[in-house]
């Protein structure tokens, strides 16, 4: 699969995400599967892992200024 801001091949990797689900919180994932950039660092999530990515922040604890979560496949 081409990047789609340079062109240049997506490799399957893991890596460490932040998403922000509110004014105050955000919510780290561990060891999320990406396809990432080998040039210029830009990522896609593919639709099965953004469906469960959006599950589990919906169960995110929104008090905490941080929670860290990890990803297993």
């Amino acid at each position: 699969m081409k990047c789609q801001v340079c062109g240049a091949e997506l490799a399957r990797v893991t890596n460490d995400m932040p998403f922000k689900i509110g004014p105050r919180s955000i919510v780290i994932l561990k060891e999320l599967p990406v396809l990432q950039c080998e040039h210029c660092g830009a990522y896609l999530l593919e639709d099965n892992v953004m469906e469960r990515v959006e599950t589990m922040l919906v169960k995110a604890d929104r008090q905490a200024e941080v929670e860290i979560l990890r990803y297993a496949a």
